[in-house]
């Protein structure tokens, strides 16, 4: 990353993800076993989507997977607990040459504005310096910046960058929708955060039948709705459950939501908590 990184007046504001640092001879080798994307054949220097899954396929945490070399990767989580997730994968390192770390000292900040040297999947900067990862997408640039300086909280911001989240099909997993879904019911595929071909993970075995026998029938939705909403909430057709919310964003003239819904129903009005929603097109443009 360059010495000047600020290409635009555009503010950094504290975004609050959690960090894990994979380091050691087997760092990709263990990160490739666990994890559900193809971490062995991303090439150094850049990132990915990608998330850890139950035996049964459910996943527990999506998130930015960065490949420095072959002996050192980044997780970085916008939702799950980084202590919490390290105590979980520790269990399976066995007796692989990989140390898994909180990384406190770093901190996540975003801007809505052009990355300074990072472009796509390819990220810009180091461990030791501070790394830049481009978070645009159709809707507009957006910069993550991963380093030591102090950032200041904007909520309005923070608010605005989770939906730019959801109009782009990644949702946000609080705590109560953790395990609760695959990738297929969260339409990870738009992100191509899972592989069907790299071989096992946890989970793999659901995720490649699901696929290959075509058995997806839900997905994501997005919606907006002029009332605050929360996760879990059930969306119906006024008369009939269809699916629910697994992701809310707030903002000031309404709020948007991603909810697993059936890929085929009857054309119609939807509601959830009695506030009637209204279907909005997905946005491309974030997949790495």
């Amino acid at each position: 990353m360059s010495d000047n990184p600020q290409v635009s007046p555009a503010p950094f504001f504290r975004l609050g993800f959690g960090v894990l640092a994979l380091r050691g001879a087997d760092a990709v080798k263990f990160a490739h076993a666990q994890c559900m994307s193809d971490v062995a054949g991303l090439p150094a220097g850049h990132w990915q989507w990608s998330g850890w899954l139950t035996p049964k396929g459910r996943v527990i945490a999506l998130f930015a997977r960065a490949k420095f070399d072959e002996q050192t990767l980044w997780l970085v989580l916008p939702d799950a607990d980084a202590a919490g997730l390290a105590a979980q994968l520790r269990r399976f390192v066995f007796r692989s040459k990989v140390a898994i770390e909180v990384r406190d000292d770093l901190v996540a900040a975003g801007a809505f504005a052009t990355p300074a040297e990072a472009q796509g999947a390819r990220l810009a900067g180091d461990p030791e310096r501070g790394v830049e990862l481009d978070m645009g997408a159709t809707g507009g640039p957006r910069r993550l910046r991963i380093a030591s300086e102090p950032v200041a909280d904007d909520p309005v911001a923070l608010a605005r960058w989770k939906r730019f989240d959801l109009e782009h099909g990644l949702p946000r997993l609080e705590a109560s929708q953790r395990e609760q879904w695959t990738p297929q019911m969260l339409s990870l595929e738009r992100l191509r955060a899972f592989s069907v071909k790299k071989g096992c993970y946890p989970g793999q075995e659901i995720v490649a039948r699901t696929h290959f026998l075509g058995q997806a029938k839900r997905g994501l939705a997005l919606m907006e709705a002029d009332a605050p909403l929360k996760p879990g909430t059930e969306v119906d057709d006024g008369g009939n459950a269809l699916g629910t919310i697994v992701s809310a964003a707030a903002g000031p003239d309404g709020t948007f939501v991603l909810a697993v819904l059936p890929h085929e129903r009857a054309t119609g009005a939807l509601q959830a908590g009695n506030h009637t929603l209204r279907e909005r097109p997905l946005l491309d443009g974030l997949a790495r």
